[in-house]
């Protein structure tokens, strides 16, 4: 039996696709359906590299993960990952096709339409329910002849359609009706329920509202979400985490005086931000995006995140004193220094480009010089999940017996100890990954650290060795441990992760009408499908 499917698009970027995506994820597995996500073609600096060492959207893993199962390339088989206003890096099925300028990709895109196919039919053949998402709006009337990811994708998968839009912005109506009315009368057709999201306030203020949007456009409202304070990866820059610029964390502002300043640098290109909402949960921790040279301060500790153009973001972070103004913290002892692939490459002395991989072909560019290293940028792409060992001889990370670790690389280029300055004894590798590389470098006297592994905070007695160490340098006393809210047990990233998709799916489930949904699935819900059951046994 085909695999029955339902996409959900929306009427604008950042109205809550993705998380309702991961909403119906969870609540089928949890009413027993196998289910899988689905994005044909997703634009995002956030990635995720797979188990079989393929890149795909963040998102989709994160779907992948509330459903239960393992991320796949078929779920996301086309990826954009932006290196400018006008272009992208595309990846196929998980590896680089190459870069290319916006109108190159829209002329070719439809070439693409088989790869997806196959990607939806193997998904098809392992799984009972397909949840698809859309990208920005169905209503994009420019692109509408060569659409692969909204109204195209779901004709191509006979998908009935959800419509969704985030009232939290205001002109929700007009949203909702607006992208309808742009329609094709063939494609209006193929949306079956609206959805309201993140509503603040009293319902029945928004009834008569809801009444007459379905009368106008004879298309059923199946829910209205309201606002939940729910933690999950973010897709991509629109993200409101981003947005945090103040000692704020956890929706607490100014906590306790003793509380660890830790500052995010905020990239242009910034990508895989991920990578540190651990340490913005941690109770002891106040973690915030800074843009601007006179929001810095002095934190205890500056983390230079992963850049998808890291010459072009250490350019800007020169331009915008944000350079200067880091190295003189380090060099006075102020502010300890991490960064993370693209950001570990800028701490260097030199970045060479020889293939014109980031820019002009040939491009030599200085670096901040917080360590004696250079990065060489190549056109292979290094994509695994790997583990490894930190050094408990790192300073960073102080109070570790080597330490397991383990993440993902994703970077072009390699970074190693400039020649001449390998035994000089004040700048060393704490990481040594399984196959036998080095990484973690770690310099004056462990103040700075870098390393190409994403996820390195998500092992949680490295990042609890580095909170630790920064606050009794800050003569603070240390929060122990990552509590559930109203109690004093501890639990690790992975059972937050399921606590807060479970949330979700309870907020979700408790919104919209499941059985309406069902419906329009073509599923019986669970509760009638265990009554019919019950009903034959009686009857057998």
């Amino acid at each position: 039996m085909p695999a029955k499917k339902i996409m959900i698009q929306g009427t604008m970027s950042n109205s809550g696709k993705s998380f309702l995506v991961a909403a119906l994820c969870r609540i089928f597995r949890q009413d027993g359906y196998g289910t899988a996500p689905f994005k044909s073609q997703n634009m995002a600096l956030n990635s995720y590299i797979t188990e079989d060492g393929l890149e795909i959207g963040r998102a989709q893993a994160m779907q992948a993960e509330a459903a239960g199962i393992r991320p796949t390339v078929d779920m996301n088989p086309i990826l954009l990952k932006p290196v400018s206003h006008m272009g992208s890096q595309v990846i196929v099925r998980g590896e680089v096709a190459g870069n290319w300028k916006a109108m190159d990709y829209y002329k070719r895109k439809l070439r693409f339409i088989p790869v997806i196919r196959q990607a939806l039919e193997r998904l098809e053949e392992q799984y009972e329910v397909i949840v698809l998402e859309g990208a920005g709006s169905p209503a994009e009337i420019n692109l509408r002849e060569h659409d692969i990811v909204n109204m195209g994708m779901s004709r191509l998968a006979d998908a009935p359609v959800l419509l969704v839009g985030d009232i939290d912005r205001g002109g929700v109506f007009a949203s909702l009706y607006g992208t309808v009315m742009l329609l094709e009368p063939e494609e209006r057709a193929r949306i079956k329920g609206l959805i309201i999201n993140k509503f603040r306030g009293d319902k029945t203020l928004l009834e008569p509202g809801l009444r007459m949007i379905e009368q106008m456009l004879q298309i059923p409202v199946v829910g209205v979400i309201p606002m939940g304070e729910i933690d999950l990866d973010d897709e991509d820059s629109l993200a409101e985490r981003l947005n945090q610029t103040e000692r704020k964390s956890n929706g607490v502002k100014e906590k306790a005086l003793s509380a660890l300043d830790i500052v995010v640098i905020r990239l242009p290109h910034i990508s895989n931000f991920t990578d540190f909402n651990v340490l913005e949960r941690h109770p002891g921790v106040c973690l915030r995006y800074v843009t601007q040279l006179s929001r810095l301060k002095k934190p205890d500790l500056i983390i230079l995140p992963g850049t998808k153009s890291t010459m072009a973001d250490l350019t800007w972070l020169r331009e915008t004193g944000l350079e200067e103004a880091i190295c003189r913290l380090a060099e006075e002892k102020r502010s300890r220094v991490i960064g993370i692939c693209g950001g570990y490459q800028m701490m260097g002395e030199w970045l060479s480009d020889p293939d014109g991989v980031e820019g002009e072909k040939g491009s030599v560019m200085r670096g901040m010089g917080l360590m004696p290293a250079e990065t060489l940028f190549a056109r292979q792409k290094t994509r695994t999940r790997i583990a490894g060992a930190l050094s408990g001889e790192s300073r960073m990370f102080a109070g570790n017996e080597r330490e397991a670790v383990e993440g993902y690389e994703i970077h072009m280029g390699e970074t190693r100890l400039t020649d001449g300055r390998a035994g000089d004894g004040q700048t060393v590798y704490r990481i040594t990954l399984s196959d036998g590389r080095p990484d973690g470098m770690e310099g004056r006297d462990g103040r700075v650290f870098g390393s190409y592994l994403h996820g390195l905070f998500d092992n949680k007695t490295v990042a609890e060795a580095l909170l630790k160490n920064l606050a009794a340098q800050k003569g603070a006393e240390f929060a122990k441990a990552w509590t559930l809210a109203g109690n004093r047990k501890t639990e690790s990233p992975e059972e937050y992760k399921e606590r807060q998709y479970d949330k979700l799916a309870d907020l979700v489930r408790n919104s919209l009408d499941m059985n309406k949904i069902y419906e329009i699935l073509g599923m019986p819900a669970p509760g009638a499908k265990k009554e019919k059951t019950e009903e034959a046994l009686q009857e057998g």
